[in-house]
């Protein structure tokens, strides 16, 4: 043994959701290797603890490392590997490709939107083994877990994005997305939301999902609507899963827009019943506003805060009706003039975020961008903030139900193995923290602030951040692969 760490002392809430007691964790090598009582006294067979590293976690919540169930780090954790506003949130894995949007497999010097919210110039792997080669020679300080994308697949296959493909197109699709899911990729996901997807009908998917079932992945999927028509894109989200024969992931699931509001009393007990049929998640943001690419099909009664302007960098952070009138034109025109850009839309109802947060089907995601000039608070303060709103405040779960949320339930849905549980044998990604002071600070007017009361971290056994240092400490973190 070459790297010996014990935890003494602290609350051990393990990922299951079962109730925490109070013990000891050891770790050496990467791994963990038992969890109890008083080990320094009692340390197991083989393990000299005087070369340990002893923390005392006494008051502190020992949990493993959270998991974000969806992010936009595709290119993040190449270009700044250190990756704080995640690492400071306690969170040691990302699951990346959502949305329809990966950077693999698809080669061009400047992307189009949507994928330019991955960044213009990210995309140069035309394969995930390039892809997982590239984090690999990174050396992120979390682990990176990659679904496909099923707009980058259209990019990569097709030269008109305005139809649905071509049976060569999608044979041409399925052979990449084949290659990508033999490398150890998690599975598909789409954005039929989005113009570039939008005009793919639903057998397109399914074809592309039952690649993925060949292999045992899973579908995760941006609807495609998430306003009016929310209760067909989730019946053509769910046929889709089911025909093909995969678990489905529904995306940052929301009902959007002030006409549908409290439309989640519909929207929940539907993902129920089909889950009676078939495997179901979802996952969801602790916030009332999205952010994504600039759109001039605005919704009356919705605010929009400008997080970037290409033509107009120097108004990131302003409201867009502020832009407007200062202007003298309403604010579909100002849009325009914005664009390209991006913007937090403020379009979901306090309650019915609750609801889905709530629900024991939801895991917890950031859904951040980490190439905005102003980004969402997500980005930087996504997890804490469900402990300290909704656990501590708001009382909706109990906190091992919570960790829960952002633990084990991923790793089951997302099937990463040996990770999202403490148990021994299981990789050591481990967070540490106050669970009376860990609180999100990242606001919408200043987003990019250091949550607090996350003490320590580590990722795959190293130390990776400590509450007041303001660098990371290790940077350990592994490409991931699915499980079987």
């Amino acid at each position: 043994m070459t790297s010996i760490t014990l935890l003494e002392g602290g609350l051990l809430v393990d990922g299951s959701g079962q109730p925490g007691w109070h013990g000891d964790l050891l770790m050496a090598d990467g791994r963990i290797v038992c969890l109890g009582e008083n080990l320094r006294a009692h340390p197991p067979a083989g393990i000299d603890l005087a070369a340990a590293e002893v923390v005392d976690c006494r008051g502190k919540v020992v949990a493993p490392g959270f998991i974000d169930a969806h992010t936009h780090d595709d290119a993040a954790v190449l270009k700044m590997p250190e990756y704080l506003p995640k690492l400071s949130q306690g969170i040691t894995t990302v699951v990346t490709g959502n949305c329809g949007l990966s950077l693999a497999p698809y080669r061009t010097p400047q992307a189009q939107p949507p994928l330019t919210l991955l960044g213009a110039d990210s995309f140069q792997y035309p394969s995930m083994a390039a892809y997982r080669d590239a984090v690999t020679a990174a050396r992120p300080a979390l682990n990176v877990a990659a679904l496909v994308g099923h707009t980058t697949l259209r990019f990569a296959a097709m030269d008109d994005l305005s139809r649905p493909a071509s049976e060569d197109e999608r044979a041409r699709m399925a052979a990449l997305l084949d290659a990508c899911m033999a490398d150890g990729t998690l599975g598909l996901s789409s954005g039929l939301f989005y113009e570039e997807a939008f005009p793919a009908p639903a057998d397109e998917v399914t074809a592309l999902a039952r690649v993925v079932a060949r292999h045992g992945g899973v579908y995760a999927t941006h609807l495609r609507s998430e306003m009016a028509a929310i209760i067909e894109a989730l019946h053509e989200a769910g046929d889709c899963a089911f025909e093909a024969g995969v678990p489905l992931v529904i995306s940052h699931h929301k009902c959007a827009g002030p006409a549908n509001w409290g439309r989640t009393q519909e929207t929940l007990p539907l993902i129920d019943q089909l889950g009676q049929r078939q495997p179901i998640a979802m996952d969801v943001y602790p916030y009332v506003a999205g952010s994504t690419v600039l759109r001039e099909d605005l919704v009356e009664g919705i605010e929009v805060l400008i997080t970037w302007s290409e033509p107009h960098p120097e108004l990131g952070g302003r409201m867009l009706a502020d832009i407007a009138a200062g202007w003298g034109v309403d604010v579909r025109t100002a849009a325009q003039r914005l664009k390209p850009g991006g913007a937090c839309y403020f379009q979901m109802d306090e309650a019915d975020v609750e609801r889905v947060i709530a629900h024991p089907r939801t895991m917890i995601g950031s859904d951040g961008l980490p190439h905005d000039r102003h980004p969402h608070p997500r980005l930087w303060g996504a997890f804490p903030r469900v402990l300290a709103r909704y656990w501590r405040g708001r009382h909706l779960f109990t906190l091992e139900q919570a960790i829960y949320k952002m633990t084990g339930l991923t790793a089951r849905n997302f099937r990463l193995a040996e990770r999202g549980l403490l148990r021994a044998g299981h990789h050591a990604d481990v967070v540490v923290f106050d669970p009376e002071r860990i609180r999100d600070v990242a606001t919408y007017a200043e987003p990019e602030q250091l949550s607090e009361g996350v003490t320590a971290v580590y990722v795959n056994g190293a130390l990776a951040y400590r509450e007041g240092q303001p660098t990371v400490l290790a940077r350990a973190g592994q490409m991931l692969a699915r499980q079987g």
